[in-house]
């Protein structure tokens, strides 16, 4: 049994701490109670060695909290988010300048997407998990008729090589392939959840079919495009899924050996991508040009010390660096704000992470375990994909930093998973209880209902 459920039930069968014999108080006659020696003395609080050790203890508790979960995935993602938006002005100003814009032509559009994305993490957080499960098919249905969409000649559009895109009018455009990574995670979480509920899990024919086949499907869309960046990340959430069914070793090893052979064919067979490949750990661009951005994001690293150059103030950003406020923005973040700036990210992006398991591993719904898994999965390998391919030690796989890089396609989405993880951290039961008791009136009612519960003669 759990200890918070082991302390439950000893403080509902009414068990109590034993009693101090009335002689051993401080200050007693009794035994060991005149001395500072004796047994019944207490330790000094001003200990030295008691100071970590209570602060530790401190924290622990803290960290223990109901809704420790619950304010971590909050303030980590909104922090993430409002630095994100400081960085995308700071990186993309020389950018929109380039092609004739305004300064604040790309923040702009960032700020509209974290307003728009704000109301749906709000929305997502409000909903009941039984209206989460309603949306997963027709999400999902609706994200493949998008994608299926963007390979029609003339509405389909093309950004940089990749056939992944769809022209909503004006400056505005949507890539349905990253709202594939949300379907994927609902659609597997209700499927995976109702399959457990009926204890069809332990077949492998029902952990497969159609889970893999479906999530295939879905690869197979976007790599009709080229986008093999997104194949890497739903090929994770794929594996996150799996992974937390119980998916046995042996059939897990052969759908990763299946996808690595997959992946190594399509590297194989692109000189684009295996240029990509090449470029992993260079410090240097080679003489004809190539591994021109690795090189410039490791420059950009670098020349920035403790505590960088300054908001504002990188020199990579004037042309030298491609995609500084995208794939490259953390290097843009290491350069102006130093060690100090790159560490802070990634301690937000492990919170988050930390929090997104923490709920994922003291649910009893299936559901929640599941797509909080799946959610924390996905945030966690794509920044971990973006963060490894800008300090060399991964290929440049074109995926941005989650809720950091510029790109409203990437950050409505995402913020929907956030909020759909901060409506499953209220689920918990203690949570409820903590939420409720912070009401206006709860804590009066309470006290006032314990007052009526006295004796007619205690005071």
């Amino acid at each position: 049994m759990p200890p918070g459920l082991a302390l439950r039930g000893r403080l509902a069968t009414g068990a109590r701490r034993p009693e101090t014999p009335r002689g051993s108080g401080r200050g007693g006659s009794g035994r060991g109670g005149s001395g500072r020696g004796g047994s019944g003395s207490r330790p000094p609080r001003s200990g030295r060695g008691g100071g970590p050790r209570r602060a530790y203890e401190r924290a622990r508790r803290a960290w223990d909290r109901p809704l420790t979960a619950y304010y971590v995935i909050l303030g980590s993602s909104l922090l993430i988010t409002v630095l994100g938006l400081v960085m995308v002005y700071s990186a993309s100003m020389i950018k929109a300048l380039d092609i004739s814009k305004p300064a604040t032509y790309f923040f702009g559009k960032q700020f509209l997407a974290a307003v728009i994305g704000g109301g749906l993490m709000l929305i997502a957080a409000r909903m009941p998990v039984k209206l989460h499960r309603g949306l997963a098919y027709p999400i999902l249905m609706v994200t493949v008729f998008l994608m299926i969409l963007v390979q029609v000649p003339g509405i389909g559009m093309s950004v940089n090589g990749n056939q992944n895109w769809l022209y909503l009018g004006g400056p505005f455009q949507l890539q349905p392939s990253e709202f594939g990574k949300l379907a994927l995670i609902l659609w597997g979480a209700d499927l995976l959840a109702r399959k457990q509920d009926k204890r069809l899990l332990t077949q492998w024919k029902h952990m497969l079919v159609p889970l893999v086949p479906v999530a295939f499907m879905l690869l197979g869309l976007i790599m009709l495009g080229g986008d093999m960046g997104t194949a890497i990340i739903l090929t994770a959430i794929l594996f996150g899924l799996l992974w937390l069914a119980g998916a046995p070793t042996r059939l897990f090893a052969g759908v990763l050996g299946f996808a690595a052979v997959l992946a190594f064919l399509l590297i194989r067979t692109s000189p684009n991508r295996m240029s990509r490949l090449a470029c992993m750990g260079v410090s240097e661009p080679d003489p004809e040009g190539g591994c021109w951005q690795a090189a410039h994001g490791i420059y950009a690293l670098a020349s920035g010390g403790w505590f960088g150059s300054g908001l504002g103030a990188s020199v990579e950003k004037w042309g030298q660096l491609p995609e500084p406020h995208t794939d490259f923005i953390f290097a843009i973040t290491g350069e102006e704000l130093g060690l100090a700036g790159t560490l802070s990210v990634l301690a937000l992006f492990a919170a988050l992470g930390y929090a997104g398991i923490r709920v994922a591993g003291r649910t009893e719904d299936p559901f929640v375990r599941y797509a909080a898994g799946g959610v924390t999965t996905w945030i966690t390998a794509q920044a971990v994909i973006n963060i490894g391919a800008v300090l060399g030690l991964l290929p440049i796989a074109g995926v941005p930093l989650p809720l950091f890089s510029y790109g409203g396609s990437a950050l409505l989405p995402t913020m929907f998973a956030v909020g759909l993880m901060i409506a499953f951290a209220r689920e918990d039961p203690a949570a409820k209880a903590a939420l409720a008791m912070r009401r206006p009136g709860v804590r009066w009612k309470t006290m006032r209902r314990r007052v009526k519960k006295r004796s007619s003669g205690e005071r």
